[in-house]
């Protein structure tokens, strides 16, 4: 699937009189988007397998449903609060050196995420994983937009985030598996599960150092033509640019009415997505009852359909040029089947509903993002992303506190379902009265 991504070809732009890049970019995706697709898989599941941890180790921590929620969702508060100057030192120090330093970083932290011990541990070492891991997800969107013109761009974002449902396609039946660990060598499955899966981003972080390169004019692995061509078609792109934010690049962005306009649309792309890997665990065995590992298996169906929606969808958003309907249009699905989970009982059918679900959510990734990029170029795009990420990523505080009180208050997940269909209506909606101004230099 993401071969033939590579090999689409680019009619729109060649009918343009462009150059036909393709060529080269295969061999930069080639060679930049492995390690970089590894390390979106791992510092999705790193977030996230403290949904599956939660089966056990919640009853040994001694966790209550709203002290979970709680203590997961803070991990958005100091990914909140680091994101900014993480992307502005990536901007600086380079793409090479820093996400290198975020993969070994928050491997570290979330290797000793299996030695707390109560609910202030828990709280502590969730705050410091989200510090330790801001600044990846912008800041490898900012890497992108130094290497991919707009009109390849949202393959390879969706490239990038065919992470995110892999790290649950891959993770659920792996952390299930992993929770059967108990008592080897003295440690409980969960403790397992955390120190396992934290492995891969120390390794990730020493590969990348050798074989990421921060700009066209850097890369060795490109003839000096390749360079040129690459470089000369980002720099148009640039000169076209219509946009340079008049509050600079600082935190004046905050007043920028673009930069907020992105911000709640990203806030409504992330709420479902975070809120049901957080989550999904708990959601399949509340409606099903199963054992662990037919959890770990069910909890990866709506995310393996996510990969596959993710990639083609995007296809269809470049092709077509156009990013408001193509967002929207996932986002108006997930919205609808979410809420359907009321109108059922049959754990069957509700399998099914999440998994639509699941579809829609990842679908609007790519052309969301593609939107955002394009929307923010220039002297904006740093602070601008890092700020839109940041601000959108809070919905990873209020969604699965959200979730957790609704079922504590209630006893329903379903009624928090519906709160995220809310969340997703009001996310398709938000690209469709979006002023023209957001996307002067977009495609659409």
């Amino acid at each position: 699937m993401i071969n033939s991504m590579l090999r689409q070809p680019q009619d729109a732009a060649i009918a343009e009189g462009s150059e036909d890049l393709a060529p080269v970019m295969r061999k930069v995706a080639f060679r930049l988007m492995p390690i970089l697709v590894a390390g979106q898989i791992f510092a999705y599941m790193d977030r996230v397998n403290v949904g599956f941890a939660a089966l056990t180790a919640n009853k040994d921590l001694g966790l209550s449903p709203a002290q979970y929620g709680f203590g997961a969702s803070l991990l958005f508060i100091s990914y909140f609060l680091c994101e900014y100057p993480s992307n502005l030192a990536l901007h600086r120090v380079g793409a090479r050196i820093w996400i290198s330093r975020i993969l070994v970083t928050w491997g570290l932290v979330s290797a000793c995420m299996a030695f707390v011990v109560g609910p202030n541990s828990f709280y502590l070492l969730r705050f410091l994983l989200g510090a330790a891991e801001a600044g990846f997800f912008p800041g490898v969107l900012l890497y992108l937009t130094y290497w991919f013109p707009t009109e390849y761009r949202a393959r390879y974002i969706s490239i990038f985030q065919i992470g995110i449902p892999l790290a649950s396609v891959i993770g659920s039946p792996l952390s299930a598996a992993l929770l059967g660990l108990d008592q080897i060598f003295g440690l409980k499955g969960w403790q397992w599960l955390y120190i396992v899966e934290a492995t891969p981003p120390l390794i990730l972080g020493v590969a990348g150092f050798f074989l990421l390169t921060d700009r066209p004019a850097l890369a060795k692995w490109l003839s000096p033509a390749e360079r040129d061509q690459v470089q000369r078609r980002l720099d148009q792109e640039m000169e076209r640019a219509a946009y340079v934010s008049k509050h600079g690049v600082g935190l004046g962005l905050l007043a920028d009415r673009r930069v907020l306009f992105f911000a709640a649309l990203y806030f409504t792309m992330a709420a479902p997505s975070v809120a049901l890997s957080l989550w999904m665990p708990q959601i399949i065995r509340g409606f099903s009852g199963a054992s662990l590992v037919t959890i770990g298996v069910l909890s990866a169906i709506p995310f393996a359909a996510g990969v596959v929606a993710m990639p083609l969808w995007s296809i269809v958003s470049d092709r077509r040029r156009e990013r408001r309907w193509c967002s929207a249009l996932p986002s108006f699905l997930t919205a609808a089947v979410l809420a359907a989970c009321l109108l059922t009982q049959s754990a069957w059918i509700q399998m099914i509903l999440i998994t639509v679900a699941g579809t829609g959510i990842y679908a609007m990734k790519g052309p969301v993002l593609s939107f955002i990029t394009e929307g923010l170029p220039g002297s904006v795009g740093p602070g601008g992303l890092a700020i839109v990420s940041a601000l959108g990523n809070l919905s990873g505080i209020v969604a699965p506190y959200a979730i957790g009180w609704i079922r504590s208050e209630t006893g329903s997940f379903q009624l928090g379902l519906l709160f995220l269909a809310g969340v997703s209506l009001i996310g398709g909606i938000l690209p469709l009265l979006a002023p023209r101004q957001v996307d002067a230099v977009s495609v659409s």
